[in-house]
C-alpha cells in the first residue's frame, strides 16, 4: 500500500502498522491463502495418482506440479480471484485455477480428477492450517522467543543489582531487578514451547465426513490409507472422525497458547513500565522525539503501552476463535468461515505487541542508584530475616513481637539494630542480622536468574 493511503486503511495493521508487520501481511494474506489451498488441490491429485485403482489418472509428473506450487506468485492468486467474481465460490476459483494448468501442460485426462471427492472444507482445513502454523512458526515464533532471549540478556547483566520488591503495592522483601526480569522469560517459554510442538490435525473425508463420494466412484481403495497418508504428508495428525468441518480444535490450542503468552507480555509490560515510573528503569531521549503536547520534559513508555494494548486486542481476537471455532451446527454450518479469515489480524496484534516490548526494551537501562534509594528507606522489610532467625534459636512468638515493633512503623537502620542488639540472640545469629542491609537481603535472588535461559536445543 503506498504510504499516501495507508491513512485510509480500515485497520491500523493494514496502516499505521503496515510496515512493522510485512511479514505477518504475507503468511496471512488471502493470497497467502490461495496458495495454500492451491498447494492442498495439487497433493490431492498427485495423491489420487499414485492409486493403483485410479487407472484413469496415470502417472502425473509431480516435479511439474510441484513446481506450480512453487512458483505460484500474485498473478496465480489474482487469477484465482478473477475466477471467484464470476462463479462467487473461492474455493472451486482455485480448481478452476488448477485445471486450467493441467490443459495448458497437456494434462487433460487429469483435469476431471482436480477436487475428485473433495468437499470445501477439505481444502480449507487443511490450507488454513497450513497458513497458521507457517505464520506462526516464521513470524510468531521468532518475535516471542527474541524478546525473551532479550530480556533473559538483560536480567543477567542486572541478576545481582539489588531492588525493593513490592507485594500489595508495599514494601516488602527485597529482590534483584535481574531476578524479576528472569520470572518473565522463564514464564514466557512454556507457550513458546507448546506452540513449537503442537501437533495440528487435518481431514480429507468428504461432504460429512462419511468417504460416501470416495467409496461410490471407487470402492476398491483403501480411502482411510489413502487420505491418512496424504493428511500426514503435510505433517499433520490425520482426524479420520469429523462432520463436514474439522472441528478446529488444534486451532483453538494454539490461539490459547498465543494468549497465554499475551498475558505474560500485558504482565512484562505493565511491571516495566511502573518501573520506568519509580525511575528503576531509565528511558533513553530519542532525538526529534515528542513525549507531550504540552509537557515539554515527558518520556512516556509508550512502546510498553503500545505492547499492552495489542496485546490484549489479540487476546480478544484469538479468545473469540478459538471459542467460536469449535462449535458448529449439526454437521456443519459456515459462521467459522467468516472467523477463519480474522486469523492473520490476532496474529498480527500479537507479534506487534511483541516487537513493540522489544523496541521499549532497547531504550531502557537500570539505575541501580534509584533501587538502592528506596531501599535506604526501608529496613523494616529485615523484619521477616529477624523473626525467621528467632524461630529457628526457639524463641516464643517471634512474628508477633517483630509485628509489634515495625508494623506501621518507621525503621531506621539505628532501631534496627537496637532491636536486633535486644533479643538475646546467639553471638553468631547476631552478628549476622547486625550485618544485613535491605541491599544485601536478596537470598538467592542472583542465582536464580539462569533458569529463565532458554533450554538448549
Amino acid at each position: 500500500m503506498p504510504p499516501e493511503e495507508s491513512f485510509q486503511a480500515l485497520s491500523p495493521l493494514d496502516g499505521r502498522y503496515r510496515a512493522q508487520l510485512g511479514d505477518v501481511a504475507a503468511a496471512f494474506s488471502e493470497a497467502a491463502l490461495i496458495r495454500h489451498r492451491f498447494a492442498v488441490e495439487v497433493e490431492w491429485l498427485l495423491a489420487l495418482a499414485g492409486c493403483p485403482q485410479i487407472a484413469e489418472l496415470g502417472t502425473l509428473p509431480a516435479d511439474v506440479l510441484r513446481a506450480w506450487v512453487a512458483d505460484f506468485g500474485a498473478a496465480d492468486a489474482a487469477e484465482a480471484k478473477a475466477v471467484e467474481g464470476r462463479i462467487n465460490h473461492d474455493v472451486k476459483a482455485v480448481e478452476y485455477l488448477l485445471r486450467g494448468k493441467l490443459e495448458s501442460a497437456g494434462l487433460s485426462q487429469a483435469v476431471p480428477f482436480a477436487h475428485f471427492a473433495l468437499t470445501s472444507e477439505d481444502v480449507n482445513n487443511l490450507a488454513y492450517t497450513l497458513q497458521l502454523r507457517e505464520g506462526l512458526r516464521r513470524v510468531w515464533l521468532p518475535a516471542a522467543e527474541g524478546l525473551a532471549d532479550a530480556v533473559q540478556e538483560l536480567a543477567e547483566a542486572n541478576a545481582s543489582v539489588p531492588m525493593l520488591a513490592r507485594t500489595h503495592g508495599q514494601a516488602a522483601t527485597p529482590t534483584t531487578l535481574g531476578k524479576e526480569l528472569a520470572v518473565f522469560a522463564a514464564r514466557w517459554r512454556r507457550p513458546v514451547e507448546g506452540v513449537r510442538r503442537l501437533r495440528f490435525t487435518g481431514k480429507c473425508n468428504g461432504a460429512t465426513g462419511t468417504y460416501s463420494a470416495h467409496v461410490a466412484a471407487y470402492p476398491e481403495v483403501d480411502w482411510l490409507a489413502l487420505t491418512r497418508r496424504f493428511v500426514e504428508g503435510f505433517d499433520l495428525e490425520w482426524n479420520p472422525l469429523t462432520t463436514q468441518i474439522e472441528p478446529h480444535d488444534t486451532l483453538a490450542e494454539s490461539f490459547h497458547l498465543v494468549i497465554r503468552h499475551n498475558s505474560v507480555t500485558i504482565d512484562f509490560c505493565r511491571d516495566v513500565w511502573a518501573y520506568v515510573s519509580r525511575g528503576y528503569l531509565r528511558q533513553a531521549v530519542v532525538t526529534g522525539e515528542v513525549g507531550s503536547s504540552t509537557m515539554p520534559h515527558k518520556v512516556n513508555p509508550i512502546d510498553f503501552e503500545n505492547a499492552e494494548a495489542n496485546a490484549g486486542l489479540s487476546t480478544a481476537l484469538l479468545g473469540h476463535l478459538a471459542t467460536k471455532l469449535p462449535v458448529s451446527r449439526l454437521q456443519r454450518d459456515l459462521s467459522d468461515s467468516s472467523a477463519l479469515r480474522n486469523t492473520g489480524a490476532g496474529v498480527g496484534h500479537a507479534v506487534l505487541a511483541l516487537r513493540a516490548a522489544r523496541r521499549g526494551l532497547g531504550r531502557v537501562a537500570a539505575d541501580p542508584s534509584a533501587m538502592a534509594a528506596d531501599l535506604e528507606q526501608e529496613w523494616e522489610v529485615l523484619s521477616e530475616a529477624v523473626q525467621t532467625v528467632m524461630r529457628r534459636h526457639g524463641f516464643a512468638d517471634p512474628y508477633e513481637r517483630l509485628k509489634e515493633l515495625t508494623r506501621g512503623a518507621v525503621v531506621t537502620p539505628a532501631t534496627m539494630a537496637e532491636l536486633i542488639s535486644g533479643l538475646g540472640l546467639p553471638p553468631e545469629a547476631e552478628r549476622r542480622l547486625l550485618a544485613l542491609r535491605p541491599s544485601t537481603y536478596t537470598g538467592l535472588a542472583a542465582d536464580l536468574v539462569r533458569f529463565g535461559r532458554r533450554e538448549p536445543g
